[in-house]
């Protein structure tokens, strides 16, 4: 059976990302931060997976730091045996003007956002090298298309991802190992919910279906990108925003 990896995947995009591709036959392995409260929601996570009747583990790792990475990568190939998709969902905000934001919060999200990215590549690209056979999607976000006030860290990083995305899928090709981004926009997220009434409003002004995304909505997009279905697509950023760029 195939394995996917997914980072991030405690709650919100990730988690819905998990339940979809266990839904789709893939035993899942769900990263989550080292806090209590994201190891019992990714536990939580895990026993929606199983009832789809594959294997769900749990692995607790700092994305942003390489050690915790090589660990988790060793951890899944040991328990569930390859990794033949690999998810890189995990991601954080401090948003701030620029006049206001300092080094540190441009840095915290950088190495969450965007040096996991790189983490993750350097230990599960290896593998799939070995299997010649991978699906790879970077999670990135319109923010990284069309940059957003108050967000030069978080554009930054998302629009890094992009650039990742694209020559990965040129060194890796002819290993039969294919990546893409998927550039959500506005989605019904724990990040969302904590926007004010008036901001979601402003925001939707500018979304052709006047609605927020749901996180199966994405789930759903990457659910073809990891499929035989993709085999012929790489290097590709698939927005899914309900018409935001237009």
């Amino acid at each position: 059976m195939a394995v996917a990896l997914i980072t991030g995947a405690s709650q919100g995009i990730g988690a819905a990302i998990a339940k979809r591709l266990a839904k789709d036959g893939f035993d899942v392995a769900i990263n989550h931060s080292p806090k209590e409260s994201s190891k019992e929601k990714a536990l939580a996570v895990a026993e929606e997976c199983k009832a789809f009747g594959v294997r769900a583990v749990c692995c607790a790792a700092d994305v942003s730091k390489m050690a915790d990475c090589e660990e988790m990568v060793k951890a899944v190939k040991e328990q569930l045996g390859s990794i033949d998709a690999l998810v890189n969902n995990a991601g954080i905000t401090i948003d701030k003007l620029l006049a206001r934001m300092t080094e540190e919060d441009y840095d915290a999200v950088i190495a969450v956002n965007q040096k996991s990215i790189f983490n993750m590549l350097k230990n599960v690209c290896p593998v799939m090298m070995k299997q010649k056979h991978g699906r790879i999607v970077n999670i990135t976000s319109v923010a990284g298309l069309y940059g957003n006030p108050g967000q030069v860290n978080y554009s930054a990083s998302k629009a890094a991802i992009i650039g990742m995305t694209k020559t990965i899928a040129k060194e890796y090709g002819r290993k039969n190992i294919t990546c893409n981004a998927v550039a959500p926009g506005f989605i019904n997220t724990p990040m969302t919910e904590a926007l004010s009434d008036e901001v979601k409003t402003k925001l939707l002004d500018n979304v052709a279906l006047k609605r927020y995304g749901k996180p199966e909505e994405i789930a759903g997009v990457v659910s073809f990108l990891v499929s035989e279905d993709s085999s012929y697509v790489t290097g590709q950023v698939i927005e899914v925003s309900g018409g935001i760029s237009m």
